[in-house]
């Protein structure tokens, strides 16, 4: 197994937040988080979030992190080394990230796909209702987007820890959240007058998605909102995947980590709602709140026909610019996960990095090739057990999110709550005598409610609780 001494790891501190707010930062920011608040109510989502942030997401990353970098391993055999027969703990994780590099490089595939149409393309085609159903249902050009972004994922990790991922999330992650203030300052500046007469604006909009709304506001209404924000919190911060163990086992001692753990909790928060504050006053101006409603399509439907109402210039360049925004928190996150895989078989190999990379690289191009036939040559509609439809790609995301993750949480959090006990993790966070002030709720979180919260989110996963 590989030594703690040749291990990779980050430069410093800097490097280590970067790359892992890289991973943080995802489609969950730039994708879900904005149709989800839209959906719950705009500001009340906003606050339960904050709120769960602060709370649960903060007591998962401080476990995974904490986990990572006392073991100096990846999660298959970190869980063992904190206990031995846990293992298979290690394993549930390790299957996570190995579902989701099924379909990640399609849907950058998707968003090279939009990104290239704005940069050589008339721009009205991509805001015609069935451009993006056209495109996802054709057999060749999606594979074709898929492979780009699958490429440039692949070469980053091929290149290591410190010159690939620590380097590419440097120039990405300043460059994602300077496009996603830029684009949220403009968002609000934008007014449209409807055929009617009545004129809607950007600060509308944002309003709608800032202040929380209790009218008609219902115990049923309210727990959907919290267990969809919860839900987020998955997304959102690469937890309960092994993504910050890995990145965790690359931490130095020397690295503040209590400190390290608010920074990204912070960044990944503020380009969270910063994704909202660009999409949703947007789409407001120029949909209403019927265009808010659009779910999932909001980025690939949606928004083209809010950049074709810009206007050819201003419309054009927004999309071009949003569209690579996008493309970078996608390509972060695509890293850290196909990272994640890398690191977990190099140590069950004993294999080189560019020999395992090189391997898996292969191996999840032709997985990947198969997602996207699944809305051609191998489409099928299942029913899930929440009582959607899916095709490949969402039962793919349906497994590794909905259940598997859920279940990894609930049992992590026994395992530390109960079996090794919380001492395990903080005195991981202080051991250069750092503060830790939300210790107390670290430990109140894990011995009590994130194993309440976890059965309720598994019951409702298998279609076993309704609300």
């Amino acid at each position: 197994m590989e030594s703690k001494k040749k291990r990779s790891s980050f430069s410093g501190q800097i490097g280590f937040v970067l790359a892992a707010a890289g991973s943080a930062v995802g489609l969950g920011n730039v994708w879900r988080f904005p149709y989800l608040a839209a959906k719950d109510g705009g500001g009340l989502f906003l606050l339960v979030y904050v709120i769960l942030v602060l709370t649960f997401g903060f007591t998962l990353l401080t476990s995974d992190l904490a986990i990572g970098r006392k073991t100096k391993l990846s999660s298959i055999y970190a869980y063992d080394n904190i206990k031995h027969g846990w293992k298979f703990l290690g394993i549930l994780t390790f299957i996570v990230p190995a579902l989701i590099m099924t379909y990640y490089a399609v849907i950058g595939g998707w968003i090279t796909k939009y990104f290239t149409a704005y940069v050589v393309n008339d721009m009205n085609a991509a805001a015609k209702d069935d451009y993006f159903g056209s495109f996802i249902t054709s057999k060749v050009s999606p594979i074709v987007f898929m492979l780009v972004f699958m490429a440039l994922t692949s070469w980053i990790v091929y290149s290591g820890v410190e010159k690939g991922i620590e380097r590419i999330s440097k120039i990405a992650m300043p460059i994602i959240f300077f496009l996603v203030i830029g684009i949220a300052i403009f968002a609000l500046t934008l007014s449209f007058k409807d055929a009617d007469g009545t004129v809607r604006t950007g600060i509308e909009g944002l309003k709608i998605y800032c202040v929380p709304n209790f009218k008609g506001l219902t115990v049923k209404k309210f727990l959907i909102t919290v267990l969809d924000a919860m839900g987020q919190l998955f997304f959102s911060l690469s937890v309960s995947m092994g993504i910050m163990i890995t990145y965790g086992s690359y931490v130095k001692d020397d690295v503040d980590l209590g400190k390290s753990i608010t920074q990204i909790e912070v960044f990944d928060t503020l380009v969270a709602f910063l994704a909202g504050m660009m999409i949703i006053p947007a789409v407001y101006t120029f949909m209403g709140k019927d265009g808010m409603a659009q779910g999932p399509s909001l980025i690939f439907v949606s928004l083209p026909k809010v950049f074709k109402a810009m206007g050819p210039i201003a419309g054009r360049i927004v999309g071009i610019v949003f569209f690579l925004m996008v493309g970078f928190a996608a390509l972060t996150s695509c890293i850290s996960v196909l990272e994640t895989l890398v690191a977990n078989c190099m140590e069950l190999f004993k294999a080189s990095r560019k020999k395992v990379a090189l391997i898996l690289s292969i191996i999840y191009t032709v997985a990947s090739i198969i997602i996207c036939l699944g809305y051609n040559v191998f489409y099928f509609e299942l029913k899930l057990p929440n009582d959607s439809v899916g095709q490949l790609l969402d039962i793919m995301d349906y497994i590794s999110n909905y259940l598997l993750m859920p279940i990894i949480t609930l049992l992590s959090a026994i395992l530390i709550g109960w079996v090794v006990g919380p001492k395990t993790i903080t005195d991981e966070v202080t051991k250069n005598n750092e503060k830790f002030s939300r210790k107390p709720i670290y430990v109140f979180m894990v011995k009590f409610v994130i194993e309440v919260v976890m059965v309720i989110l598994i019951l409702q996963a298998f279609g076993l609780l309704k609300f």
